[in-house]
């Protein structure tokens, strides 16, 4: 499935304002040391604040070959119905993160994930992109 350049262009513009908020909200609560949770509701309030639509801990039902699993994914937030991300707190980043969110990506057919670690010292430093070029079978 090939991306256009104008939905590239609205996804880059989109998490473009999901950075500017965790920015936003990274510096309001004063820097890392919180649990992942209050990050992801203030996260989700400063979205909501600027316009979009967020869904919090986003159920997405599971199948393996016919077989619907018992246990739903969780998503941490789902912006516009386009972006996942996934909100960290983490002293250390783990690359395992990365490998995860393109699962999730893949399993939903979404084409951009965004990893938000505000246990950093710095957002951008936080911040990862994961983009699924590859359409689900």
């Amino acid at each position: 499935m090939e991306r256009n350049a104008e939905e590239i262009e609205k996804l880059n513009f989109l998490s473009g304002q999901i950075l500017d908020a965790a920015i936003e909200v990274h510096r309001v609560l004063g820097g890392p040391g919180l649990l992942e949770a209050i990050y992801e509701e203030a996260l989700s309030y400063e979205l909501e604040m600027r316009g979009l639509i967020v869904e919090r801990q986003k159920t997405i039902p599971v199948k393996y070959k016919s077989h619907h699993i018992k246990h739903p994914l969780f998503l941490d937030l789902l912006i516009n119905d386009k972006i996942i991300v996934e909100v960290k707190s983490t002293e250390k980043f783990n690359p395992v993160y990365n490998a995860q969110l393109l699962t999730y990506l893949r399993l939903t057919n979404n084409s951009l994930g965004l990893i938000i670690n505000f246990g950093e010292r710095y957002i951008k430093d936080g911040f990862h992109r994961i983009v699924n070029n590859f359409p689900r079978m």
